[in-house]
């Protein structure tokens, strides 16, 4: 099937365009055909496989593909070529050969047009400021450090006169009890009557909870949270619907407060209320 030189004649010229077209049925490249017939001159190649189609392995897959699936998606929702072209990174003659059979999208009003370029400009600053309020959280919390049990002990006792209950002149509470939606304030707050030396059978747990929330989910997660089994927590306090308000605690990551009381503690809340005080009065101080 090889030839040594390129054809003279009209008949020379078929006989070689029969061997072309055969290799080229076989599955043969253009440069496998060239090579094995000795046909350098591309015009003769070109007229030699015309109207054969390439093989399948040979054509490469377009990188620009996706870019042009997705810019005539964008096309059909109405963006503008300034706009597929921010998005995509890709030159306006490429999307304007890709979406040229699509309709053009309907003009905007001016005012409409201004106010979704407000607003991608906006989403951009509030990312911007998300990035900048999540490293300044990783480098705050880098200056923490590991904590001694002093650092503990004294933070527990700031946490709970904070948010734990207290004993008033009319109304005797000498009783260590603490209510949280925190779980993390719960945690701590664990860690240190665990400092304290409580033993975790003197805690009681209850939860307290909107009646519309899912009661069986918050129940089944601070039990978890806690580690403690079900049977350790005391009946669910339901908060009942005022129809007069709008609720915002609502969804999946809604589950209530956590209740829990020491149990015979009078004298552990009398110490608290020493440990606070002898604390604010060195604040008091180094007032100036």
């Amino acid at each position: 099937m090889q030839v040594t030189h390129a054809p003279g004649t009209y008949a020379d010229f078929e006989a070689l365009r029969d061997q072309a077209v055969a290799l080229r049925r076989a599955g043969l490249s253009r440069r496998q055909i060239r090579d094995r017939l000795h046909v350098d001159n591309n015009d003769i190649l070109n007229r030699l496989l015309q109207g054969e189609p390439a093989p399948e392995w040979t054509k490469r897959p377009n990188a620009k593909d996706d870019l042009r699936e997705k810019a005539r998606e964008l096309r059909l929702q109405g963006w503008t070529y300034d706009q597929i072209q921010v998005e995509l990174g890709c030159s306006k003659s490429s999307i304007s050969l890709w979406v040229r059979d699509l309709p053009k999208p309907e003009r905007r009003d001016p005012t409409e047009q201004a106010k979704l370029a407000a607003r991608k400009r906006w989403e951009h600053e509030l990312a911007v400021r998300d990035e900048e309020r999540q490293r300044t959280k990783v480098v705050a919390a880098s200056e923490i450090g590991a904590m001694t049990a002093r650092e503990l002990f004294l933070t527990g006792v700031a946490l709970y006169w904070a948010e734990g209950t207290k004993d008033k002149p009319h109304a005797r509470r000498e009783r260590v009890a603490f209510v949280n939606s925190d779980p993390d304030m719960i945690r701590l707050f664990l860690a240190w009557l665990d400092l304290l030396s409580v033993e975790r059978g003197r805690i009681g747990y209850r939860v307290m909870i909107h009646e519309s929330a899912n009661v069986e989910a918050a129940e089944r997660y601070w039990a978890d949270l806690v580690r403690a089994d079900r049977s350790a927590f005391g009946k669910t306090t339901l908060k009942r619907h005022n129809p007069n308000t709008v609720r915002k605690n609502t969804g999946d990551s809604y589950r209530g407060c956590l209740v829990l009381t020491v149990r015979q503690s009078s004298e552990l809340y009398r110490r608290i209320e020493g440990w606070w005080g002898a604390i604010a009065t060195h604040a008091q101080a180094r007032l100036r």
